[in-house]
């Protein structure tokens, strides 16, 4: 009797969140875990602010990618977003917390893991990230200090694990790890899928990304972008697609309007430049982009803007 259907390993699928304080690499590694640029990264703390879930695709099973914003609540959105992690991490089946390898255990990680630690059913892993910009001695402390983190927070590591998202180290095996501590079960997605945001979502994440990159440290969070309109230009060859997008990025005072249009729109040129370029490659469709900038006054704070602007 043949019994070889009995070691074909069962499929498994589920849903992994990674977290970790602001540029602990959390953007970056569900990039290079997904393959496909999903998440906006930007060297900017807490940029992130949807719950993008990048979707690994494998014969073996599918991994659903959650990027949890985690912030320091200052703002009525700080709170809110705040509120989504916790409840997303009881709903996910792993959680992996993300210590930089070129810094020191901090207040901020520790913040993170004494959070965690009232999860108590979810399996948390801990992985150690940029170890390309660590030395061995370095990752090896790093390690050790992550292992103290968990004994001090009573926190059980089901594994540690050193990666670095650039140079592509270790990436396999950390996915064939998450891969072991998801349930049985059928894929959740579609082959193909690499993210179920819709794609207004993901296009108005590269809009901000774009926006973000080189502006002065006070306007990371000041900048919101909503897509009013996006559709493809009707009437045209149907080899020669375009498609239309209108776009409204708010800034919160007229000081910040200035700094993003830039001298004789130089700056805001650009931005819809850059931006362009990734919906391109992003979306496989030549693409034009009608930039605006709006003033909402103090929008982080005011629960009317917040809903407006779909937080």
């Amino acid at each position: 009797m043949n019994d070889d259907h009995e070691t074909t390993p069962a499929h498994r699928s589920g849903f992994v969140s990674f977290v970790g304080r602001p540029n602990a690499g959390k953007s970056t590694l569900t990039n290079a875990l997904v393959g496909s640029k999903v998440v906006i990264t930007s060297n900017k703390p807490q940029t992130t602010r949807t719950v993008v879930r990048g979707i690994v695709h494998r014969d073996d099973a599918q991994l659903i990618l959650v990027d949890t914003p985690l912030h320091r609540p200052r703002t009525l959105l700080g709170e809110r977003l705040n509120d989504l992690v916790m409840t997303t991490w009881a709903e996910v089946d792993v959680v992996a917390v993300c210590f930089p390898a070129n810094e020191k255990i901090g207040p901020g990680d520790t913040f993170i893991v004494n959070e965690l630690a009232k999860v108590k059913r979810t399996t948390k892993i801990a992985v150690a990230t940029k170890t390309d910009l660590a030395t061995p001695e370095q990752i090896a402390e790093h390690l050790l200090a992550i292992t103290e983190l968990g004994r001090a927070t009573n926190t059980e590591w089901a594994q540690v694990i050193p990666v670095s998202s650039v140079s592509g180290d270790q990436i396999d095996l950390l996915a064939d790890l998450l891969v072991e501590q998801l349930p049985e079960g059928p894929p959740l997605y579609p082959d193909g899928d690499l993210t179920d945001a819709p794609e207004e979502i993901l296009v108005a994440e590269l809009i901000r990304e774009a926006a973000l990159e080189g502006v002065r440290d006070e306007l990371p969070h000041s900048i919101a972008v909503t897509v009013e309109e996006m559709g493809l230009r009707e009437g045209r060859d149907e080899s020669k697609p375009l498609l239309d997008i209108y776009a409204s990025l708010y800034v919160e005072r007229d000081s910040q309007k200035g700094i993003m249009i830039g001298h004789k729109g130089a700056r805001l040129r650009e931005v819809g430049k850059a931006a362009r370029q990734q919906i391109e490659a992003l979306l496989g469709t030549p693409v034009y982009l009608d930039l605006h900038i709006k003033i909402a006054k103090d929008w982080q704070r005011d629960p009317r803007q917040l809903r407006k602007l779909g937080f």
